[in-house]
C-alpha cells in the first residue's frame, strides 16, 4: 500500500492510502478528469473493508480513494488524547490537497460517516455529495459506548495478563458490534487482516491508542449545532442498516430531521436485514445504493465506460488470510447479477 506524508495538526505524518482508477487497479494518483469517491472506514477496521467496492466495475468508473485512519491499518500518524472527528476530517482534507483533488464525493461508514459530514462542514466546496452508511447520532448511545469500553477492557486484559478468554471476548464483542455475530468468507478474511495490524498498533505498550480511536474520540466529541450543519451544501444520503445493534432507525430519523432543519438536502434509506457494517455482509446492495446516489449527482458524460476487468488492490492480502479465489469470484458474480437488476 502506498504511503503519503501529510501536513497535519500534529506535524508531518505518514498515512497509508489506496487509489484505484478506471484503468489501474493500484495507482499512486488519480486519473484527472474522472470523478472521485473518497471512502472512509469505521473504527476497528481499515481500508480493506472497501474491497467489494474496489472490485465493482460500475464503481470503478470513478477514481476510488481510501486512507487508513490514525491508529488503524498501515498509518503511523501520532494519536493524541485530544483526537476528534474534526482532526480526522482535517487529515482527509489534507489528503485531497496532496493528491490535487479539488472536490469529490465522500462515502463513510459509522465513524467514517461522521468524518465525512465534518469534512462537508469544514470545507463545503470540496464535498460534492455525502453517502453516510450506519450514521452515528451526534451523541453516542450510552449502551453502545459501554459496549465499546467492554471491548477495550477485554482486549487490555487479554494482552496484559495473557488471558486468552478475555482476548477472545474482545474479538467476539467486535464481531457482534460489526456483524451481529454472523460471519461471511469476506468478513473472516477481513478479520484476519485487521487482527494482523491491530495486534501491532494496539499492542500492550500502545493500549492508549486503541482507547482513543475506539472510545475517547466519542467522549471528546461535542454535538454539532445548526449553524455548523448549515454549512453543508451537498446532497446527503443516510443509509440505515435495519439490524444495526449500535444505532437505531429513530436516531437516523432524528439526524435526518436535524439536517433538514439546517436546510441540508438530505434523505434516508434503509438496508433491510443488514448489521452495523452492512457493506461487509451486504456488499452488493450497498454498492448499488452508493452508485445510484452518486451517479444521480454526477454528470454522466464525465464517467468513462465501466472497465471490463478489475481487481481489488486488497485481494492479495485478503487471500493470504483465507479469502479463496472461488469465494471472491462468487462475490463478483453477485455484483454482476446486481448490476443487471439495479436501476440504470
Amino acid at each position: 500500500m502506498p504511503r503519503i506524508d501529510l501536513q497535519t495538526s500534529t506535524g508531518s505524518e505518514s498515512f497509508a492510502y489506496t487509489i484505484s482508477t478506471p484503468t489501474q487497479d493500484c495507482a499512486e494518483s488519480i486519473e484527472q478528469g474522472v470523478p472521485t469517491i473518497l471512502l472512509i472506514h469505521p473504527s476497528y477496521t481499515l481500508s480493506a473493508i472497501f474491497h467489494p467496492m474496489f472490485e465493482d466495475p460500475r464503481l470503478r468508473r470513478f477514481n476510488l480513494v481510501a486512507m487508513d485512519l490514525r491508529g488503524h491499518g498501515g498509518t503511523t500518524a501520532k494519536v493524541e488524547d485530544t483526537f476528534t472527528t474534526e482532526i480526522a476530517a482535517e487529515d482527509f482534507l489534507a489528503l485531497l490537497d496532496a493528491l490535487e483533488i479539488s472536490a469529490c464525493h465522500v462515502a463513510g461508514v459509522s465513524f467514517g460517516a461522521s468524518i465525512a459530514l465534518e469534512m462537508a462542514i469544514i470545507a463545503a466546496e470540496k464535498v460534492l455529495s455525502l453517502f453516510m452508511l450506519s450514521p452515528p447520532p451526534f451523541v453516542e448511545p450510552a449502551g453502545t459506548l459501554e459496549g465499546r469500553k467492554e471491548i477495550f477492557e477485554c482486549w487490555k486484559e487479554g494482552l496484559l495478563n495473557s488471558d486468552n478468554v478475555a482476548f477472545e471476548d474482545a474479538l467476539v464483542g467486535g464481531i457482534q458490534l460489526a456483524y451481529n455475530g454472523t460471519e461471511t468468507p469476506f468478513s473472516k478474511a477481513l478479520g484476519g487482516v485487521i487482527l494482523d495490524s491491530t495486534t501491532r498498533i494496539w499492542a500492550k505498550d500502545h493500549l492508549d491508542i486503541m482507547y482513543t480511536v475506539t472510545v475517547r474520540y466519542l467522549e471528546n466529541q461535542a454535538p454539532q449545532d445548526a449553524s455548523a450543519l448549515a454549512r453543508v451544501r451537498c446532497p446527503v444520503l443516510l443509509l440505515h442498516c435495519s439490524a444495526d445493534l449500535a444505532y437505531t432507525l429513530e436516531s437516523a430519523e432524528e439526524l435526518l430531521s436535524t439536517l433538514r432543519a439546517a436546510n441540508v438536502d438530505a434523505k434516508l434509506d434503509v438496508l433491510e436485514g443488514a448489521p452495523h457494517m452492512g457493506n461487509v455482509t451486504h456488499p452488493t446492495q450497498v454498492n448499488v445504493f452508493l452508485y445510484d446516489f452518486i451517479s444521480a449527482h454526477c454528470p454522466v458524460s464525465s464517467l468513462p465506460q465501466a472497465p471490463t476487468s478489475v481487481q481489488s488492490p486488497f485481494l492479495e492480502e485478503l487471500t493470504a488470510f483465507g479469502l479463496l479465489e472461488d469465494e471472491d469470484a462468487e462475490m463478483e458474480n453477485s455484483i454482476q447479477t446486481s448490476l443487471s437488476l439495479s436501476r440504470v
